[in-house]
């Protein structure tokens, strides 16, 4: 039986029985492309698919709760797709890693609905425990290539891989953040491309830390 369709002309009457939770998401995922995450209201969802504002609370407790099931399904791509650009530390862990940077700079420039509600609102990651576990995967991941990085220095030597992690997570996010991200209408112009700055910044921090790095550094002017 369908239960409910919209009959508004908008070309949106695709939305049947049994695919609503799925209609929200999508809809759900345009609104936040084109407004950002805190841009719309759970009633517009439910209006951009021709439901009854009461529709989506059959599928969702409240906005938030449907923000974070983007999250989750955001972060569940973007841990595959780091994880294959690290390719188990191959070629060798210095370009593996920075294969997961570019990797992590095109998740964000493909993606960006997932990317604003991973990283923008997220609102109970604090109190979700998938979303919370799933969400700190890529941490994971940054964190083993951390160590293998850092496997040939001396014990003593070797600076926490957490904190490496940490400084690579924020040179990717941070990259992310001013150079593909709307400002004014366009991303900020470089001399290079994000993915080459990125390079460049992860090559100086990991020789700063004593870790070699050989190959040129990208010019940044």
């Amino acid at each position: 039986m369908i239960w409910y369709k919209n009959t508004s002309g908008t070309g949106r009457d695709r939305y049947h029985h049994g695919n609503l939770r799925e209609a929200l998401i999508e809809a759900a995922l345009e609104l936040v492309a084109e407004r950002g995450p805190a841009g719309f209201t759970f009633a517009e969802v439910a209006r951009a698919v021709g439901v009854s504002p009461a529709a989506p609370y059959r599928h969702f407790r409240d906005r938030n709760a449907l923000l974070s099931e983007m999250a989750l399904r955001g972060f569940q791509q973007f841990d595959a797709e780091l994880t294959h650009a690290w390719d188990d530390g191959r070629p060798e862990p210095l370009r593996a890693l920075i294969n997961c940077g570019r990797a992590y700079l095109a998740f964000a420039r493909q993606q960006p609905a997932y990317y604003s509600a991973m990283f923008e609102v997220c609102p109970v990651q604090e109190t979700d425990s998938e979303l919370n576990q799933i969400g700190e995967g890529a941490m994971v991941l940054l964190r083993l290539a951390a160590e293998t990085l850092c496997a040939n220095l001396p014990k003593n030597q070797r600076p926490p891989s957490r904190m490496v992690a940490l400084h690579i997570w924020s040179l990717c996010h941070g990259i992310a953040s001013l150079f593909l991200g709307p400002a004014e209408g366009s991303p900020r112009r470089l001399s290079i491309t994000p993915e080459d700055l990125l390079e460049a910044g992860i090559l100086v921090y990991v020789r700063g830390l004593g870790l070699g790095g050989g190959g040129p550094i990208p010019p940044t002017a």
